[in-house]
């Protein structure tokens, strides 16, 4: 499970994502249809058409292979970040 710990002046937030929701966050965003979406959403927003960086295709596979290889490493931090202002946010698996 991925844990995410978000702490401000007086917010402090702990969202838990199951690595099931990962795995589901993975097919959607690898679908055909949502990255023509996002491309053609990217292209009418930017200012300069031709020039628009557009998202390269996510290779499914890839993916499911590296969450299931997260899984074998619980506890490893992966964001720790502390700012100035006493914002911090810590990504750990």
């Amino acid at each position: 499970m991925l844990k995410v710990k978000v702490k401000a002046d007086k917010v402090r937030l702990f969202i838990p994502v199951p690595y099931v929701i990962l795995t589901i966050g993975i097919i959607v965003m690898s679908s055909e249809r949502i990255q023509r979406l996002i491309n053609k959403w990217i292209t009418e927003q930017s200012e300069d058409k031709e020039k628009a960086f557009l998202m390269p295709p996510i290779d499914k596979k890839e993916l499911r292979g590296i969450v299931a290889e997260l899984k074998n490493h619980k506890g490893l931090g992966l964001v720790n970040v502390k700012a100035k202002d006493g914002t911090e946010v810590i990504v750990k698996l």
